[in-house]
């Protein structure tokens, strides 16, 4: 296994390890991804009867899909007012619900599967860094109307007596939303597709793709899958495998540090299991981790690869403005991961051409849209549903190139820079 050094790849459960693709295999469907997106397709794919492989650069879950902070909520990097701007109110509804699907959907698979080394725990609180709880109430009595979605809302002093920090005023806490260790569950997923008959290649970087012939090629350097169907699922590291692609997206670098093992300091800041995220635009996520003795702490965007190290070291200072009370708490590791991010800041999912998939571009929208991504295509190829199509609206736009990874710099700058003149005004 070749993954990096995170809190996950020191805690995973098992040990298996996959060969490298060699010769010529045949099958109905061939995945390049071993993520969440390229994984849930492969298992959804194998429970409807259909033979799939799928090919992984370097091991399962090597990706963000095994780096990130693991929550699984519902929602969009884009807000639902943009979404329906773009798509129409009645699209942006059934986007929506299909991202609590998500939810259940990942919920479900780690109680059907048995996968208690996911350790789900429940709950997670979004908080604001200023005063307005007015507008935190009418956001979920909008939910509980539109989405019969619950929505618990918690005041000033109930926000602080399990969070303490002046930073915060008023929260919203999801009990139906959760967070995972994500690469266990990878790994979990791995294991029951194989079950069913899938198979995985690990070590098998794609070199060419040859898609304008009824059955499919995909090629590593030592060996090849012909198949009716080909999804592209590989995110941030898809490079330049095919230029629709690699072009529609911006590979954003994103950060997480891990605290050492210090469960009182930890409680003196801290006294909730569930996840935290605050609502600025460009903020942070953390929650307690390996029983509640390690505080796991991500944020900040970078569109180029930055020391991890460093930028632990900028997560270091917003956690300590947030809670000066954790100034001994060291950190023990830090790391990063690529995301894909699309201009609109939607997924791109559905086909390239006919029998050729996509389900990209999952950077900000959490564990359960990369799910539901999977399992929306998986119902296209099988010809159960054509949900795919929901994600029309969101097209394989031009990214920018470098132009456009300046531009995202600098908005995020900009989204910084308006939180805290929102924050200052408070």
């Amino acid at each position: 296994m070749d993954y990096p050094d995170t809190y996950y790849s020191r805690t995973i459960t098992g040990t298996a390890t996959r060969a490298a693709v060699t010769g010529t295999i045949e099958c109905d469907t061939v995945i390049v991804g071993g993520g969440l997106a390229g994984l849930t397709t492969a298992l959804q794919l194998a429970r409807g009867g259909q033979s799939v492989v799928v090919f992984e650069a370097h091991s399962i879950g090597f990706g963000a899909s095994g780096r990130n902070g693991g929550f699984v909520s519902p929602g969009y990097a884009t807000g639902g007012d943009e979404i329906a701007r773009m798509a129409g109110l009645e699209t942006a509804r059934h986007l929506h619900l299909m991202s609590i699907e998500g939810v259940d959907f990942v919920r479900d698979t780690i109680a059907e599967l048995n996968l208690a080394d996911a350790d789900p725990k429940p709950g997670i609180i979004s908080v604001l860094r200023y005063d307005d709880g007015e507008s935190l109430k009418r956001h979920a009595q909008s939910m509980a109307q539109t989405y019969d979605y619950p929505l618990e809302y918690l005041d000033t002093a109930t926000v602080r007596g399990v969070l303490r920090s002046k930073r915060y005023f008023q929260a919203l806490r999801d009990e139906r939303s959760f967070h995972i260790h994500p690469l266990n569950y990878l790994r979990g997923l791995a294991l029951e597709i194989e079950r069913l008959g899938g198979r995985i290649f690990e070590q098998s970087p794609v070199t060419r793709l040859d898609l304008d012939q009824t059955r499919k090629t995909v090629r590593t350097s030592s060996g090849e899958v012909r198949a009716k169907d080909v999804v592209l699922a590989s995110g941030g590291y898809t490079g330049k495998l095919d230029r629709r692609l690699s072009r529609a997206f911006l590979p954003i670098a994103t950060y997480v540090m891990i605290s050492e093992e210090a469960p009182d300091l930890i409680g003196t800041a801290i006294a909730t299991g569930a996840g935290v995220g605050d609502n600025r635009r460009a903020g942070d996520y953390y929650r307690l981790v390996d029983g509640g003795r390690r505080l796991l702490w991500g944020g900040r965007i970078t569109t180029r690869a930055a020391s991890a190290s460093g930028v632990a070291a900028e997560l270091r200072r917003e956690m300590l403005t947030t809670y000066p009370q954790l100034a001994g708490l060291k950190t023990e590791l830090a790391w990063s991961g690529l995301m894909s991010y699309a201009r609109h800041l939607m997924p791109q999912i559905g086909q390239l051409q006919p029998h050729v998939w996509h389900c990209t571009a999952f950077g900000g929208h959490g564990l359960n849209t990369t799910a539901i991504g999977g399992k929306v295509v998986a119902e296209g190829i099988l010809g159960h549903t054509e949900r795919y199509k929901l994600f029309q609206p969101f097209r394989l736009a031009w990214a920018g190139g470098v132009a456009g990874l300046a531009v995202a710099q600098l908005t995020y700058w900009k989204l910084q820079a308006q939180d805290w003149w929102r924050e200052r005004a408070a």
